[in-house]
């Protein structure tokens, strides 16, 4: 069946991927980009040209106003939202020690808060539906091997993942199913790297840059040998549009896109059965799948 989505995130990458695989397998998107009438016009003149029914929508991820407002859109066109697509993001890169505490929490805010935004103006909708998919794209970053001079995004991705598996458990009495997206370093056919932010204190930098010079660029480089010639990136969004597409009660929880093979899903694989062991311990294994 159709469904209606709402995808942060979107003007680019894993967004603008996932938007147009959802649009091509028969689904409404709404495409929330900042600034649609500004930096984000090509963006948006091009998923309208791509389909009447890719449709952005101003969504400033730092505003919970504009959250608010994207999805009250969505609720005035469509009278319902099923899929939730948290994909809104940004990467940096360098020394963790040079980032300033204030980048630290900008890249908490673009990564962690952002999520809670759109939660907090979607969920209740999803929740009146008794209804609804919530999927994440978070990292292998977070699990797998964690190369240096990548810290504060490599926190970020981290802590949404928390997030997310806490938030799993709390929807599922509600009939709302999560499932987390785990992209691995895709340093081909997306921005990004090439996007990355940098650290802002330039005394510390230099002094890194004594014993790693060079470094940050060098690690981009070994990460893009890793990848197989076919690596490709829409294969993401070609996962986001399978988990979409299947029977309430049959999603996964996580799905790896790792072409790289860091080690996250072995991880994850461990740390999820300890999750459903103890859920059974305590009582509550009926918080591991959704209400059908």
């Amino acid at each position: 069946m159709s469904k209606i989505v709402i995808i942060s995130g979107a003007s680019s990458g894993f967004g603008a991927l996932t938007a147009r695989a959802l649009v091509d397998a028969g689904h409404t998107v709404y495409a929330g980009m900042r600034d649609i009438a500004g930096r984000n016009a090509v963006p948006a003149a091009q998923a309208r040209a791509y389909s009447d029914n890719l449709r952005p929508v101003q969504m400033e991820m730092s505003d919970q106003r504009s959250v608010d407002a994207a999805v009250a859109t969505v609720l005035a066109e469509e009278g319902r939202l099923d899929v939730v697509v948290h994909n809104a993001g940004h990467m940096v890169l360098g020394a963790a020690e040079a980032f300033t505490p204030e980048q630290y929490a900008s890249v908490y805010d673009t990564n962690v808060l952002s999520t809670q935004r759109l939660n907090r103006a979607a969920l209740p909708q999803l929740r009146k539906q008794g209804d609804g998919l919530v999927v994440w794209v978070g990292s292998s970053s977070t699990r797998g091997g964690t190369p240096p001079f990548l810290a504060p995004y490599f926190a970020a991705k981290a802590a949404m993942d928390a997030l997310a598996v806490s938030y799993a458990t709390e929807l599922t009495r509600f009939g709302i199913e999560s499932t987390i997206i785990v992209p691995g370093a895709f340093t081909r056919g997306t921005n990004h790297f090439a996007n990355a932010g940098h650290a802002d204190d330039p005394a510390v930098v230099a002094a890194y840059d004594e014993k790693y010079a060079g470094f940050s660029e060098e690690v981009a480089r070994r990460l893009a040998d890793l990848l197989p010639p076919d690596a490709d990136p829409a294969e993401v969004a070609r996962a986001i549009v399978r988990v979409v597409g299947l029977p309430r009660g049959q999603r996964p929880f996580r799905v790896h896109i790792d072409p790289a093979e860091d080690g996250a899903e072995l991880v994850n694989a461990v740390g999820d059965a300890v999750r459903q062991q103890f859920y059974r311990r305590i009582g509550y294994p009926e918080l591991l799948t959704v209400v059908q």
